[in-house]
């Protein structure tokens, strides 16, 4: 396979990740996600703005997450995200530590 086509093929899969994550299941919250995998719509993200910046494209957090979530993250998380328990969100510490803060 040439260079391009896996290229090609990686965005797709992305944008069908991107899909799934945002309009097949909305219902899927980020602290799930976070806990079960170690990433979440946030973290895609940031890749996403990491990306953007590292070819000198400037681009914030908050510019990168409306362009992922089709929408600004407050109408976001007013639409789909629901309160978590005690247990999760003490959970989603552990898994943020891990998976994130060191990689910030």
């Amino acid at each position: 396979m040439d260079k391009q086509t896996e290229i090609e093929l990686q965005a797709a899969a992305f944008r069908r990740l991107q899909q799934h994550l945002m309009q097949d299941r909305p219902d899927v919250q980020n602290i799930d996600l976070m806990n079960l995998a170690g990433f979440c719509r946030n973290c895609l993200s940031r890749w996403y703005q990491e990306a953007a910046n590292a070819r000198g494209i400037e681009m914030g957090k908050d510019e990168a997450r409306e362009i992922f979530y089709g929408m600004p993250m407050a109408e976001w998380k007013a639409k789909h995200q629901t309160e978590a328990s005690a247990e999760t969100q003490a959970a989603f510490e552990v898994a943020f530590k891990e998976n994130v803060a060191d990689k910030t």
